[in-house]
């Protein structure tokens, strides 16, 4: 039940965003696509309820429920970026919005190393739930698998920082702009006249 409520949440976030975007910007109407957004944390807190109740009425304490508390760490440390990110999206492709922005070089990498905090916010919000319901099974649950994935979520958070990483060691250049030197280096154009 509790992986099927994950699908059903992760489901719900994609459902009501495209719907409060639509009602946005499609049907011009703000405020209620602003309130269909925000009912998207209602859907962590029905999943965080539901896997308290599970465990209460004692179902071991399980990979299901480390999932969902990873899930709930990756919703509160990246649910409001993901919402901004496809909003500016959105609005450039349906409302004439700016064009979003794409970073190369030292903004791409500080963006990537904004990123990887992110996930270090959702390893800890995950880790905190993990060591709650280790608490709250109490010494006669078998917890092993909870405190599994309180490692999983630390190797995620070293994944994600050697990823990010290179985006600094090896920085993309923007392929719509000249250096210095290679205009310098480049042949004078000929005008007519």
């Amino acid at each position: 039940m509790i992986v099927v409520l994950i699908v059903a949440c992760e489901v719900g976030f994609w459902v009501l965003l495209a719907l409060g975007l639509a009602l946005r910007y499609l049907a011009r109407m703000p405020r209620t696509g602003a309130v269909v957004l925000l009912m998207e944390p209602l859907l962590e807190l029905v999943l965080l309820i539901v896997t308290a109740i599970d465990l209460k009425n004692g179902a071991p304490a399980d990979w299901k429920h480390g999932l969902a508390a990873v899930y709930i760490g990756f919703t509160v440390a990246y649910g409001h970026y993901t919402i901004k990110w496809v909003d500016g999206h959105f609005a450039h492709r349906f409302a004439g919005g700016p064009r979003p922005v794409k970073r190369y070089g030292l903004a791409r990498a500080k963006h990537e190393g904004k990123l990887w905090v992110r996930t270090v916010v959702m390893a800890a919000v995950a880790a905190a739930l993990l060591q709650l319901a280790t608490w709250y099974v109490g010494d006669g649950g078998d917890t092993r698998s909870l405190h599994e994935w309180q490692l999983t979520a630390l190797r995620i958070v070293a994944v994600h920082g050697v990823i990010a990483l290179t985006y600094l060691i090896w920085q993309k250049k923007d392929p719509g702009r000249t250096t210095a030197d290679e205009e310098a280096a480049r042949p004078p154009q000929k005008t007519l006249g």
